[in-house]
Parts: structure tokens; sequence; C-alpha cells
């Protein structure tokens, strides 16, 4: 080859710079989250997630895009949503709530997605087992249905008079109609008699306590839905307006007004989730990692909503609550 040629085709040649592989290394990677409502409490559960999301290392702009979707609580809304973060073709997603979960795995099969704050993610089909999963879905579950029996004895505990019990669930989800269920079948043994109530609509809600609160010794339980945090608040004013003692599924109620709440942590679960996401971004697959039960559950109890509703807080209750609210 002559040495005009040999030039020549130097200058055809792409010069690669030396640090090309660590950038491509360093590519921008993109997560999808996807929740069901928007109020304080899941904005700040939100910021615990990507708190450890930074801590591990991924820097929303610099090395990962963040494209959060907020869904209000209904299931159209919630698909519209969903199906957008999937058309954004994610690295991985993260779903709060067990709403968003069945349209994400309808839409996709290979894009990662890991739960939180889901009910029976087997009976539900997301994953085959809780130790292998072995989809494209993982995470983090609410609670053991079990769980639903012991929000009937709190309100027994608290509110002994009480013999009727108005529960209140999605009847469109399976863990509104499981916890239900269990409820239902506990009743008997703490002499209670139990009637459902349908969180789909506000205005179903508070004709559905008006109506219940007209005979005597009755109290409310709220189960866990997308649905029943969007009227959460709602409900608990509605409590207060009728004097129902109610047992709620999550210390953020008892927070607001509500007389009692028991459940699972849910800032661990959001721990939890983020430090999933990273072993994704980092090559883990779903299929290999197993879905996680709550380790811990807390307790709190309002006292001056028992005040305003006459009721003495038992002593056992004080001293195993992990927050008193004066």
């Amino acid at each position: 080859m002559r040495r005009r040629e040999f030039i020549r085709l130097l200058g055809g040649i792409a010069v690669i710079p030396l640090g090309a592989h660590a950038e491509d290394s360093e590519r921008l990677r993109r997560v999808g989250i996807i929740m069901p409502y928007d109020n304080t409490d899941q904005r700040e559960n939100l910021a615990v997630f990507l708190q450890v999301l930074q801590q591990s290392g991924w820097v929303d702009g610099r090395n990962v895009r963040i494209e959060t979707r907020w869904a209000g609580g209904n299931a159209a809304e919630i698909r519209k949503h969903t199906d957008n973060l999937v058309a954004l073709a994610p690295d991985v997603i993260f779903a709060n709530g067990t709403a968003s979960v069945p349209f994400l795995m309808q839409a996709t099969r290979t894009i990662p997605i890991v739960f939180a704050n889901v009910a029976d993610p087997v009976g539900a089909g997301f994953v085959d087992t809780m130790a292998r999963p072995g989809r494209n879905a993982t995470g983090f579950v609410q609670f053991e249905y079990s769980l639903s029996a012991k929000w009937l004895e709190l309100l027994k505990q608290v509110a002994p008079n009480v013999t009727r019990v108005a529960v209140l669930r999605d009847q469109n989800i399976t863990s509104g109609i499981g916890q239900f269920a269990v409820i239902q079948a506990m009743a008997p043994a703490v002499g209670m008699e139990v009637s459902a109530i349908s969180v789909t609509d506000a205005g179903e809600i508070e004709r559905g306590i008006a109506a219940f609160a007209r005979s005597p010794n009755g109290g409310l339980i709220l189960t866990a839905s997308a649905l029943a945090a969007v009227h959460g608040e709602s409900i608990i004013g509605l409590a207060d307006q009728y004097r129902l003692p109610a047992v709620y599924y999550r210390r953020y109620f008892a927070r607001k007004g509500g007389l009692i709440a028991y459940g699972y942590d849910i800032v661990q679960q959001f721990r939890g989730a983020a430090d999933y996401v990273d072993r994704i971004l980092k090559g883990a697959k779903p299929a290999d990692l197993p879905v996680q039960a709550p380790t811990k559950y807390e307790l709190a109890v309002n006292l001056k909503t028992a005040r305003a509703l006459g009721l003495g807080m038992p002593d056992t209750i004080l001293a195993r609550a992990d927050e008193v609210i004066e």
C-alpha cells in the first residue's frame, strides 16, 4: 500500500476515547415509578425510595432518569400510566400497591418489575412462589390475610360494646375480597355481626356509613387498598361525625385522627424496593430475588380521638403501642 493511501485510510478510522468503555458502563438508565395516588404520606415514602437509590449511587439526571407517574386511585388512570411507562421501555419499573401490578404484567413480560405494598402476589398470579418468583416481577408483600383478624380483635379490645362492624373494602381487587373474608370468618368468635361498604366512590362511602350508624353499637374497619388511602381522611371524618370507633391498617391514619391503627412498616418496604431496583440495575433478575414479607408491624393509638369517643384505652394496648398520639 502506497504511503498516501495509508494516510487516507487512517483518516477514515474513528478514534475511540480511552474512557469510552467506562462511559458505556455508566450509560443513563431509566427507572419508571407508578404511585397509585398522591398525598403527603406517599411523597414522603417515595422520598425514602429515592434517597436509598441515591445512596446506592443512582443519581437522577446523571446516570439514571426517574420517570414518576401519579394516579388517582382509579383503574382507568392507573392503566393509562402503566401503559405509558411500559412504552418508555425502562430498565426497571417500581410499582407501589396492588392495583397497578396486573396492568404492568399484562403490558410486559420482559421489563423487570419491583412491587411494594402488594397483597398475595402468588394468589394474584404475579409470581410463581415467594422464594422463586420465576417471572419478571418480585418485591414486598403488605401482610398475610390473617392480619385482618387482628383488626377485629383490636376493635373489640378498645370498644367492648361494639357488636356490629362495617368493613370498608375494595371488592374489585383480590386483596379486598380476602381481607373481608378473614374478618367475616373471625366475627362469630368475638360476637360481632359483619357488613361491607365499598370504597369505590366517595358518595357511596358516605351513604353507607350514615346508614350503618343508624343502629347502635357499631364500629368500622378500613382494609388496605389504593382507594381506601384516597378516601381515608374523609372516612376518618365520617367516623368522628357518627362517633364510630374505627381500626385502620396503617399508622398514617392514626396520625390523621383515626382511633387506632395496626399494620406493616411501609417505609421498610420502600427501602427494600429501592435495594431491589439497585440490584436489578446492576444485573440481577427479578425471577431470582425472593418476594419478602414484612418483618416489622406498627401499632399507633390516638388518645385524643379515644377521649372524644368516651373510650378508655387499655393499658395492654398502650404498653405495646409504637406511637401514642395525645
